[in-house]
């Protein structure tokens, strides 16, 4: 039995708005157990022996008939978050500046990566290790960077969602 962090793409954002109650509702499906949610941003905790890509297949599919529209699935683990923490490529350019971490379908290529390089502030940065996206932008910029899930998402043709880095962190003491 694994315990798996579901972080959902377009949920409580852009009017789209879903109570924590009924999201944890909508997971309480065969063989996922022990559902807590975490904050409003569509982060979902559960058990469950199924496999990743059965698992998404199913979330998915119930999101999508529930809620009317598609909700992109990331299924992490918390080792998988711990790593993600652990090769954090900024550790020592966190003092005033803000950490985000996008999580990506697939990996990009690498003609995504400079696009997205170039539409980089003066004082922001994006690097990509993996599945992962790390964004480091002046501390509450996030909101004025060009570095957006949605540019994230164009300019590297996947899938994304993105988390700060104090939520990474809140999550994995979750454990």
């Amino acid at each position: 039995m694994a315990r798996y962090i579901a972080f959902l793409r377009a949920v409580n954002v852009g009017g789209r708005v879903v109570k924590m109650d009924e999201l944890k509702r909508l997971f309480v499906m065969p063989g996922i157990t022990n559902i807590s949610t975490y904050i409003q941003s569509g982060n979902v905790i559960f058990d469950s022996s199924a496999g990743v890509e059965t698992l998404k297949g199913k979330i998915e599919g119930k999101l999508l008939k529930a809620l009317g529209y598609e909700v992109t699935v990331f299924l992490k683990t918390f080792e998988e978050i711990r790593d993600i923490i652990e090769r954090n490529p900024y550790k020592k350019d966190l003092e005033d500046m803000g950490l985000y971490v996008s999580m990506l379908s697939s990996v990009a290529d690498t003609e995504g990566l400079k696009q997205l390089q170039l539409l980089a502030g003066e004082q922001e940065q994006v690097k990509i290790l993996g599945t992962e996206a790390y964004i480091l932008v002046p501390q509450n910029g996030y909101g004025n960077s060009k570095l957006s899930n949605t540019t994230v998402e164009k300019k590297l043709k996947v899938r994304a969602t993105t988390r700060n880095w104090a939520t990474m962190n809140k999550i994995l003491a979750l454990e």
